[in-house]
This record gives C-alpha cells, structure tokens and sequence, in this order.
C-alpha cells in the first residue's frame, strides 16, 4: 500500500501544469515563521509574492493576476518536488510546506448539486442516520422517484410538477425541494482559515459511524462576483449526523479539520476557464490500512445547475463577500459499497488516505483521522495579522484592488 508521501509528487499538479497558472499559499521558516501567497513557475520554481500582495483575497482581487503569477518578482522558496514532499505526515519546520491554497475567504458550499446524491440524502433523511436502515430505504426511494430526475431542470414547470405528484404521494423531501426547487442550498462550509491543504490529515466527529468524502471542484470568487479559478477540495460529510436531523447540519460539515482545499488554485486564463470546470470529471480513490479500496467518479457534465448559476445563488445584491470567497459546488459521489457487513455501506476508518484527482486541476491527497486527533486549529485571522505585521508586510491605508 502506498503511503501519503508516495502520494504528494508532481502528479498532484495539473497534467499540463508547466502551462497553467497556479497559485497557492506556503508556510514559511523564518524569524518569524508566516504563510505566503505563492506561484508556482513553469521551471519547478515555488516563488513568495507576500511583497506584491500579503494575502490570496487580495491576489485575486487584482485584475492582472495572472501578469502576476506568471512574472512578478519574488524570492524563489524552493522547488516544488520539495515542497510536496514536505507537506505530508513528517514536516520539517526549517522547510517551506504547502498550506490551503486561500487565507480570508468564507468558505461555502452548495449542496444536492446532483440526482445521485439527491437520492442518498433523501435516504440518510429516511434512514435517521441509521446505516443498517439505509439499504432497504433505497429500494423504496427509488422505486418512487426513479432516476428520471437527472433531466429535469431546478425551478422549472415540470420540477413544480413533480413535486406536486410526490408530495401527494408522501415522498416529498427538504433535499428534494433545494435539488430540483428554485433555490439552491448554500451553507457555510468552514470558519475563515480552518482550511487544511493537500498532505494534511482530514478530521471526522469521534462520535461518527457512517460518513465519507465529498470530491469537489471548489471555485475561486472575488469581492465583485466574478470567477476567476478553480480547485479541488474534499467536503467531509458525516451521513449519520446530517441523516439524524437537517439542524444538524452545521456539527455535520464544521469539525476541526473538516474541510481539505488544495494544492493550488488554477487561475482561469488562455488555457483554462469555466468550460474546463463544467467538462471535468472528478476520480476519487480510498485506501484503507486494513485492505479496503473503493474508487469512484463524479463527472461535473451531470450537475444540474450551471456552476456560474451556483455562485449567483451565493453571491448578489442579497449577499457580499468584501474579502471574495470559495465555492464547492456539490458533488454526485455518495459510496454505498459494503465495507462491513452486507447492506451496511461505507464508512471511513482512521487512516484512510483519500485521493480526488482531475487532469487539470491535479491531485488533493489526505489521510483521515478523528477531530479531535487532527492538528487543532490555532491560526486564525487574527494570527494572520499580527503575523503579516511582524513581518513587515501589512501597509497603511492600503486598499485592495476592485
């Protein structure tokens, strides 16, 4: 079995990446030690632009970000071999390591973006977070809904049609009312800066049985609502507790390092845009430490809201984002694969490493564990600051770019 650091090579980056435009955040040695935006050049070379803009918001906010992660100057950190190799179980601290591709950014989400894990929240709802349930309400939920959803529009005349038949059949559901109603969920993810990145463990409640990952493609948005990049991001779901009751919602998706994005924002520029993110397709790999292996796949060509559509869900007049923010925008990949006894499904297990992987976006790879075992979270906005001021990188009266 390949352990995470065999995981954390060049093939986490894009296949086409000496041509892409790649930004990312870095953690750096130092007196004192501090995170750095950072862009990766086509030669292999990692360099700081905390002199050009000391946070990934105000990075992105600029109108010529990719002039300047392609050439702005800055020191060269290290090669990226290096860095990834650094990022995983065993960091050395006198060594630059990849961090969370955002630092000031809310981070969203939208969820039952797709019919096939519309079906398996209707069922985690039926089910009551009870796994041993699960099996026996999916052959019921589907022989009522059918998989003839997959067409069907959200907010459409034939959406309220179906609606009305299941409701007077009894079946209607909250997951189907923001799956094919007018309006899309959308959740607070994470706090700002709880992100953890490629290589970093990814924490579930101690108290679950029944979760999974959640393979997503995670958009870049500014203040001004426009897209301007993408990446990948792992939404770690806990079936049971979300099943138990929608409030729960919040203890469902929000744990100490729940919430994985990374290894780098892929800039939208002449060789990728929003057409890359609508036509990819998402390959999820589990590996467990007692034999287990499941793969998977989440092609983005059947969500059924348009990716652009989400973030007008999220974004508008009735909602800003002085500082931008990121999107996951949902996923089809809901495993019902035993791994225990027959009809129980799949659950995690500490130690899982978990790939989710496209060509152009590259490789997230993080190994599981509990919560409360996870590195604890203690740099926050806060820190953030007073650390970008000790290092000299904080200017008065700035403003950032429109």
């Amino acid at each position: 079995m390949k352990t995470l650091n065999d995981l954390l090579t060049l093939e986490c980056l894009p296949r086409d990446w000496r041509e892409a435009t790649l930004v990312g955040r870095a953690w750096l040695p130092g007196a004192p030690a501090g995170p750095s935006p950072v862009a990766l050049r086509p030669g292999g070379e990692v360099v700081d632009l905390a002199a050009v803009e000391p946070t990934m918001s105000q990075l992105l906010a600029r109108s010529d970000r990719v002039a300047v992660a392609r050439a702005a100057p800055g020191a060269v950190i290290g090669r990226i071999e290096a860095l990834l190799a650094n990022s995983g179980d065993e960091r050395n601290a006198a060594m630059p390591s990849l961090l969370a591709p955002i630092d000031l950014q809310p981070i969203k989400a939208s969820g039952v973006t797709f019919v096939q894990s519309l079906l398996e929240r209707v069922i985690e709802e039926q089910a009551r977070g009870d796994t041993a349930k699960a099996e026996a309400i999916r052959v019921q939920v589907t022989r009522i809904i059918g998989d003839n959803l997959a067409t069907v529009k959200p907010g459409s005349r034939e959406a309220e049609e179906i609606k009305r038949v299941l409701v007077a059949q009894g079946a209607w559901s909250q997951y189907l009312e923001v799956g094919i109603g007018p309006d899309a969920e959308i959740f607070t993810k994470a706090p700002v800066m709880s992100a953890v990145g490629s290589g970093a463990e990814v924490g579930l409640h101690p108290k679950s049985s029944w979760n999974n990952p959640e393979p997503e493609i995670v958009l870049a948005v500014t203040a001004a609502g426009e897209t301007v990049g993408a990446t990948l991001g792992n939404d770690v779901n806990l079936r049971d507790f979300e099943g138990r009751s929608a409030l729960l919602l919040g203890k469902s998706k929000d744990n100490n390092a729940s919430c994985a994005i990374g290894p780098f924002i892929r800039l939208f520029d002449e060789h990728f845009g929003i057409d890359d993110v609508r036509q990819a397709e998402l390959a999820l790999e589990i590996a467990g430490t007692d034999g287990f292996a499941l793969e998977g796949s989440s092609p983005m060509s059947k969500i059924s809201r348009d990716p652009l559509d989400i973030v007008t869900h999220a974004w508008g007049p009735h909602h800003q984002y002085p500082d931008g923010f990121v999107l996951f925008l949902g996923t089809m990949f809901a495993p019902v694969k035993d791994r225990g006894a027959p009809g129980m499904g799949f659950t995690h297990k500490p130690g899982d490493l978990v790939s989710i992987s496209t060509p152009k976006l590259g490789r997230l790879v993080n190994r599981v564990t509990t919560s409360d075992q996870a590195r604890p979270w203690t740099f926050g906005i806060g820190a953030l600051m007073r650390n970008l001021a000790a290092r000299g990188l904080l200017r008065q009266g700035y403003n950032p770019p429109n």
